[in-house]
Formats: structure tokens, sequence, C-alpha cells
């Protein structure tokens, strides 16, 4: 075997620049979301792969479920790589969507620029490397040319940053993805096996407009709100005494991500809404934390007469706990990746949620390992220059196909 895995480093050694190259053109199609219009660049995705001799198979979900999820469009792709009868058949999953770049660039976020041996650019991190990633390292196991055994299954999907019910849900649900083992977009330092789940909660605050000479005439919704705010960031103290036993999780905390509210600078507001995001950890149970949200929110309204709130859901992302049968991949990763890194690769737990437990929910153990750093921060994810370091990049994709091998030879 050690012969194999030389002639896969090797390969990817020889096709890096190509695997840069495809890398800076999927940074160059934007995937904000909001607005959400992915479908493009699935399209040049897919268009990409297929000068690679790798069919896409393109799902659009339906405008309507598009639209009711805030979003424009999303086409959902499938690259399916079956091989002989009698093994498993392995997804690797990565997103495409992404937060829009925001301020303070010092790259062009859609210009995939290379400084210091590192690309910058919007999703360069998360997770548009594990595309790069995934797709190599699949070519560079085909090009061995050996008999394998079972399947591989490229999953790249286009709703990470609304949940996943469009992405990897929807294929999901259609029963256009159904693999034994899943492998999804992460970084190179860690094989992640567990993580938070995610509640997202609109609340709205009414009160009643006046004018501001008059103030007694209304009732001030956002003085309502604050101390329903006051209410919610008191909890963040109480959750530091919730301790998750999972490596790398720590306790649940609770943010408040956006307020808007009032009509002008001399009326009282009569509304204000706010979106709070409240992050559990594998033990909690989200009925009973979103049933705590709510008598915390109702509690505190309770106390400012006049005052009244609506609460919608707008996210439930269950946590993710490991399932019996991720070991030979876990085994296989962290193997791989102390072979190719030079340093122990631990199996843990990360704070965020992700598509993964989509797979989790439904039975298919999963574990997050891809083109990364070994940290969000350094990553700079969802902030002002994200980027990923080209060696980190190389590494992972053969450590990922040294591990396909693992998993699919005769």
């Amino acid at each position: 075997m050690t012969t194999h895995y030389n002639q896969l480093d090797a390969w990817i050694d020889a096709h890096f620049d190509e695997q840069v190259r495809f890398l800076q053109e999927l940074v160059r199609v934007p995937t904000d979301t909001p607005p959400g219009n992915n479908a493009p660049h699935a399209d040049r995705t897919a268009d990409l792969l297929a000068a690679m001799g790798l069919q896409a198979e393109k799902y659009s979900v339906p405008a309507s479920e598009v639209q009711a999820a805030g979003m424009q469009s999303i086409t959902n792709l499938v690259v399916r790589r079956p091989y002989a009868a009698g093994g498993i058949t392995i997804g690797l999953n990565a997103h495409g969507d992404v937060v829009p770049p925001g301020e303070g660039w010092t790259h062009d976020p859609y210009g995939g620029e290379i400084e210091n041996g590192q690309m910058f650019g919007r999703a360069t991190a998360v997770s548009k490397s594990d595309f790069s990633s995934y797709t190599f390292a699949v070519r560079a196991l085909e090009s061995l040319g050996l008999p394998l055994k079972g399947g591989v299954e490229l999953l790249f999907t286009y709703d990470e940053e609304f949940g996943g019910e469009l992405g990897p849900g929807w294929l999901l649900e259609k029963g256009l993805t159904q693999p034994d083992l899943l492998l999804a977009a992460g970084f190179s330092y860690q094989v992640i096996t567990a993580h938070n789940g995610c509640l997202q909660m609109e609340v709205t605050v009414h009160g009643k407009m006046a004018h501001a000479a008059i103030p007694e005439s209304g009732v001030d919704a956002l003085q309502g709100a604050v101390h329903i705010l006051n209410a919610l960031y008191a909890q963040n103290t109480l959750y530091k005494q919730v301790t998750s036993d999972v490596d790398g999780i720590n306790h649940p905390y609770l943010n408040v991500g956006r307020i808007e509210g009032g009509t002008n600078t001399n009326v009282v507001p009569g509304k204000v809404v706010f979106k709070l995001d409240r992050r559990m950890i594998p033990e909690e149970t989200p009925t009973e934390v979103e049933a705590s949200i709510r008598k915390v929110i109702a509690d505190a309204a309770a106390t400012c007469p006049g005052i009244t709130v609506d609460i919608k859901r707008l996210l439930l992302a269950n946590s993710m706990r490991p399932l019996a049968g991720n070991k030979p991949l876990v085994d296989a990763l962290q193997k791989h990746g102390e072979a190719v890194f030079g340093e122990p690769i631990p199996a843990m737990g990360t704070p965020l949620y992700t598509d993964v437990r989509l797979f989790a929910e439904r039975g298919i153990p999963g574990v997050i390992y891809g083109a990364g750093p070994r940290t969000v921060l350094e990553s700079h994810a969802k902030r002002a220059d994200e980027r990923v370091s080209l060696e980190d990049l190389r590494r992972a994709t053969k450590v990922v196909a040294r591990t396909l091998l693992d998993l699919l030879k005769p």
C-alpha cells in the first residue's frame, strides 16, 4: 500500500497547479447568501467538472421552495463514481453558498488572489476549497487504475448558510443520495465527529407609536426589547454552568445578531424585531431549549405594560453525536493525517453546526475533514480576507485520497 500512497501523493503534486486554478474559478463566481442566487455557480462547477471527465447530475430545487426559504436559486450537484459491487459508497459533501463578503477586505473577495502561499477570497476556506480537495482526491484515486469496490459520490450543495434543508436535506429527502459513510467539508488538523445544534428565532416586540414630544401617549417597543434582550443576555452567564463532555465543545451560548425597528428619530418606536441564535451542546434537548427561551422572553415582556411579543422559529438544527459506524473513516483520516501533516490529528467536536447532522439524523455516519487551518479564526471565514493555505489544500487532498483508497480497495 505504501507504493500506492506514494503514487497518489505524486499525482496530486503533479496536478496541483490545475487544482489551484479550479479553486480560483470557483471563488470567482459569487455565491453570497443572502441573496442566495447559487445556480450560476453550480452551472460553472458542472462545466469545470465535465472538462475533467466528471459528469455532474444537476438537481434544481423548485423556485417556490427556494424563495420560501429566502433565497433565489439552488441547483445541487451529484457526481456518481460507481466501482465494483460489494463495497461501500462514500459521500463527499461540500457547500458552495457563503455569507456576503462584508467590509474590510484588502484582497478582491472574488479574485482568488495568491500571496505568500495563501489564496484569498470568500469561500476559499469554507468550503469551495473542499470542492477542490474532494474532486482531486477522487481523480487521484482513479488515476491508479486499481480495481475498487463500492463507489464515491461528490455532493456539492448550496444551502448551508440557511440550514441545509434545501441542500443535502433535499437530496436525501428525494432519495437522490444515500451513502454508507459521509465526509463533509472541514479543516485539516482535526477530524470533527460531533457538533453543536442551533436554534434561530425572530422576535417581534410590539408597542404603540407616538410622537416623541408626547411619549406617554405611546408604548416604547424599543424599551421593551431592551428589557427582553437584557433577560436573554443574562442567560449566557447561566449557560456557562452547563458544560459538554465532548472535547472541543464548551457550553451553550446565545447571540443576537440582528435588530431593527422604529420609523424615525422623533417617533416612539411601535415595533422592534430582533433575531437570535442559540447554540446547543449535544447533551441538550432542542424542544426544552426552545421552551426555555420562549419563557424567558414571555416573562420579561410581561413586566413591560402594553408590550406584546410574537416569536417565530427560523431554524432548528440538531446537534450531531458520533455514530458507531464512523470508526473506519475516523481511523483512516487520523492515520493519514498524521503521516502527511507530521502531527497527531485529534478526533473532537466543534461549536459550529453543519450539514452533516442531516446525514446523521438518517443513520449515515459522517465526519468533518477537509482543507483549512486549525481554527475558524485563522481561516477568516465569515470575515474579511478569508484565506486557505495552499499547502494545507495540497496535503488535505492527499489525506482524503489515501483514506478513500483504504476504504474502497478490494
